[in-house]
């Protein structure tokens, strides 16, 4: 058992461990890895390009739902529009992991010293708010409620699009918790 000079004194081990349990290291920690996810999924999209090209064209299209005549309307079945709406998505994925990433390395420089979070913090809220909009706005709200996503058991993207919300959004608040 740590005597309590060692567990409370000052350069203590334990107090040096306990110093790092702050929220900038959470931010930090956070950052990390929805920046590397989101790198990880738009390097996915430009790598293996075709399968999610599949993904967007079938949810564009509507042709796996339950063909609601009153919905059907909404279909776009041009594999040319479905194309460019998924080279934007991409784009947009990439720009919102070079921000990410950039933010999850001001975060690592910003720990234990004051000052520098502030860029951190800009820096994640602009990826995470491009991640909050395309999978928020995009393909829960668009893809799921305007193209009827949430019908089809093939191409169906709203779990994965919850979770994206989830991170980024749990990201967004303990990084603007996390002071310097």
């Amino acid at each position: 058992m740590l005597d309590r000079e060692r567990r409370t004194g000052a350069g203590g081990t334990l107090d040096r461990v306990l110093s790092w349990g702050t929220l900038p290291l959470a931010a930090t920690a956070l950052t990390v890895t929805v920046a590397v996810y989101t790198a990880l999924v738009a390097l996915g999209n430009i790598t293996d390009f075709g399968t999610n090209q599949q993904f967007v064209r079938h949810v564009l299209a509507m042709d796996t739902t339950f063909k609601d005549p009153d919905l059907m309307w909404r279909a776009i079945d041009s594999h040319t529009l479905a194309d460019i709406v998924y080279v934007a998505v991409i784009v947009w994925e990439t720009v919102a992991a070079v921000l990410l990433l950039t933010s999850a390395w001001l975060w690592c420089r910003a720990l234990g010293r004051s000052g520098g979070a502030d860029r951190a913090r800009r820096a994640g809220t602009l990826g995470l708010v491009m991640l909050l909009l395309l999978f928020g706005l995009g393909f829960i709200g668009i893809g799921g409620e305007w193209f009827a996503m949430w019908q089809s058991e093939n191409w169906n993207g709203l779990d994965a699009a919850i979770r994206v919300v989830t991170l980024a959004g749990v990201t967004l608040i303990v990084t603007h918790l996390a002071k310097d």
